[in-house]
């Protein structure tokens, strides 16, 4: 199996940081921005271009070696959906919902009074049908909204990590499937942890560092898993960006 983790292109939260440095007025589930909306179509471009190429011999090697989607996952989240529908279309592959892929911490807003990060229901089936029918919805989602929880703290994102991983080993473990996720820049951290088995304070070497794995809007980084290896073949990939589109 090779395992594409694809962050979301750029959000309206990411652009409030970006002027502000600071998530006072942030949105619980924000959508893309015009620049956001332009790196999606982009991305999308791009992989479309890199399958049709990629039998034969192009410049970068494995960036764009066997970049041939099989099947195409999503948050549920707004940015991640809109990001993978452009994708989608671009590949004339089903999207289909992965709930548990959602960044960490869950859909929720910081209480202004109490300082407390307080879960929010998030939208429910019916507004998913309406404003993404191409989505392809678990039976699980109801009207009711589909979080539902409190806040959750970064500790328990690894255990969501390790059952991510889980569930897919069992759907494409073993395959010569090339599945792409789209999802999160957190949760792609958590990921990359559990894959790697680095703590999340950090590694023997980095002491008290703080360790992260970079991961741009947009950026494509591909894991290759078969019975005999665990391959990083590359991190964050975001030579197929203009320069006014990176974030």
């Amino acid at each position: 199996m090779r395992l594409y983790l694809i962050r979301h292109c750029e959000s309206e939260n990411n652009a409030l940081w970006r002027r502000t440095g600071s998530s006072e007025g942030r949105s619980e589930d924000p959508l893309l921005t015009g620049r956001g909306l332009k790196l999606a179509a982009a991305l999308a471009n791009y992989m479309a271009s890199a399958r049709e190429q990629s039998d034969a011999p192009v410049e970068g090697g494995p960036m764009r070696e066997g970049l041939v989607i099989t099947h195409l996952y999503s948050s549920l989240m707004q940015r991640a959906i809109q990001t993978a529908m452009a994708v989608a279309r671009a590949l004339d592959l089903p999207l289909v919902a992965w709930p548990e892929v959602h960044e960490r911490g869950g859909v929720y807003l910081t209480n202004v009074e109490t300082g407390e990060n307080e879960g929010l229901p998030g939208p429910g089936r019916s507004f998913f049908a309406e404003h993404y029918p191409f989505l392809q919805l678990p039976d699980a989602i109801a009207d009711q909204g589909w979080w539902k929880r409190p806040y959750e703290e970064r500790l328990d994102a690894l255990g969501r990590a390790s059952g991510v991983l889980e569930t897919l080993m069992a759907r494409h473990g073993g395959t010569d499937d090339h599945v792409a996720i789209v999802t999160h820049g957190g949760f792609t951290q958590s990921l990359l942890q559990m894959l790697f088995d680095i703590a999340p304070e950090g590694s023997r070497f980095a002491g008290e560092r703080f360790v992260w794995y970079k991961s741009n809007n947009g950026s494509i980084t591909r894991i290759d898993i078969t019975d005999e290896l665990l391959r990083l073949t590359y991190l964050n990939y975001i030579d197929y960006m203009p320069g006014e589109l990176l974030t």
